[in-house]
């Protein structure tokens, strides 16, 4: 078994199935050996795990659960583009979206649910640029939505 899906299953974490499109859009795009993600929102399988603004229907810990799970969707992807994520070099940015309610301002707390598992399973190499930001709504009412670009061998 490759060495980031031991670390997975040594954590209790299983990958999703590759999240398909919603729309017209491809989930990935490879250029040289950066691999740039379509946006992931917090849904398994196709169904939704996490609905709601974060400040209303959503706490600050769910909403990290939420980011959590777009990030398992995030390593399904990149292993149905790569085949493999042993094949990852680095992350290189995360841009993270928070279904919120007006005037939240912890939008980095929730984000750290991805950028936690990432770094989690890569060390240094899962570090990456990143933005955090609240948004008034997301596809489907997901709590939170991720986009991801790596580096890869």
């Amino acid at each position: 078994m490759p060495l980031i899906e031991e670390k997975l299953t040594s954590l209790g974490l299983a990958l999703p199935s590759a999240p398909s499109p919603g729309g017209n859009y491809v989930p990935f795009r490879i250029h040289g050996n950066t691999l740039v993600l379509a946006g992931v929102i917090s849904a398994r399988e196709g169904v939704i795990t996490h609905a709601g603004k974060v400040g209303a229907e959503q706490t600050i810990e769910s909403g990290y659960t939420a980011a959590h799970v777009c990030a398992l969707n995030v390593l399904a992807a990149i292993k149905a583009a790569l085949g493999d994520l042993d094949r990852v070099r680095e992350f290189i940015y995360l841009g993270g979206y928070v279904n919120a309610v007006a005037g939240f301002d912890a939008s980095p707390q929730v984000v750290n649910g991805a950028s936690d598992l990432f770094v989690r399973l890569y060390g240094e190499a899962g570090k990456h640029a990143r933005a955090a930001i609240a948004v008034a709504g997301l596809p489907r009412n997901a709590t939170v939505e991720i986009q991801v670009t790596v580096s890869f061998v």
